[in-house]
């Protein structure tokens, strides 16, 4: 067992773990501490407390020192010199005539090296801009090319529910979605209305992915033949997954009713027999070709490159 702490470098960032050492620190503070990148400043959000070894990437390292108030500045500036950094640099991507957005410009606390992150199509190659801004900065330089999850990460925004997005206010990492999950929660599978602002898959289908995939467990489907405990029985028309109901067409007095039954008012449940649909309409085709793209392209992007320290 390990005594650490859990520290943060940016809004939402991954958290990577420092042993406290002598330090009484308690979450909320501010931490000097050596990352693979150089001295960083850094937010503690976990309070310290014991792990086991397997969880931690070793060696474990100290944090150097809590912040002070002249360690607090230099954060600041550094965060003033990044808004100088960004425009010098669209300056010479605009003077290369280079094919790439530029999302972020970020100092290392110890200034020791600049980072710049960027996207585009395929690959691009920087050396001559590497070699202008190392002569303007006198530091290192670092080009990083990221994917749009992770511009959308940088930037953030407000999702389609009218929230901040997920990426930018407390998610660590992007989680593998699905179109599977989509249809798991009987979602529309328009890609319009399950893409979110960065025109990927929306990573909130995974919240709820594991209570939808256990209700469904014990749910009928539209279609199939249900019999009632009060004797009536008939085809499922519609199902509510989340309050545990389904609505059955059924005959009574020689006229078909919609009734609705509770999951427990069911004595049984026959499955209907799949039949492959030959006749799929042109646009839902169109759609699932387009979200199976995006499920592509996700897994191809892999893990968040916004994280290396």
């Amino acid at each position: 067992m390990a005594r650490v702490i859990g520290v943060r470098f940016r809004t939402a960032g991954k958290i990577y773990f420092f042993s406290p050492g002598k330090y009484e620190i308690k979450k909320g503070d501010h931490v000097i501490v050596e990352t693979a990148r150089g001295i960083e400043y850094g937010t503690v959000v976990a309070e310290p407390k014991d792990v086991d070894d397997s969880e931690i990437i070793k060696p474990l390292k100290t944090v150097l020192r809590t912040s002070s108030t002249k360690d607090d500045e230099q954060e600041k500036t550094n965060r003033e010199k990044e808004k100088e950094a960004f425009k010098i640099c669209l300056e010479k991507i605009k003077k290369h005539n280079l094919e790439m957005k530029l999302i972020d410009a970020e100092y290392t606390f110890d200034n020791n090296k600049i980072l710049f992150y960027f996207t585009a199509d395929g690959r691009i190659d920087f050396r001559e801009l590497v070699k202008d801004l190392a002569a303007v900065f006198k530091t290192r330089i670092e080009l990083r090319q990221i994917g749009v999850r992770d511009e959308t990460k940088i930037i953030g925004g407000y999702g389609i529910c009218g929230r901040p997005l997920c990426c930018h206010s407390y998610l660590s990492d992007f989680v593998p979605v699905s179109i599977k999950m989509a249809k798991e929660q009987s979602l529309s599978l328009n890609p319009t209305k399950i893409s979110g602002v960065c025109g990927r898959l929306m990573c909130c289908l995974k919240n709820e992915e594991d209570v939808y995939e256990e209700l469904n467990r014990k749910m009928p489907g539209v279609g199939d033949f249900c019999k009632a405990k009060d004797g009536l029985e008939g085809e499922v028309s519609s199902v509510n997954i989340l309050r545990q109901t389904v609505k059955i067409l059924v005959d009574v007095d020689d006229e078909k009713e919609v009734h609705e039954y509770k999951l427990e008012e069911l004595e049984s449940i026959k499955k209907k027999q799949k039949k492959k649909n030959n006749k799929k309409n042109a646009q839902d085709e169109e759609e699932m070709k387009e979200l199976e793209a995006l499920e592509k392209i996700e897994k191809q992007e892999g893990k968040s490159k916004l994280g290396d320290n």
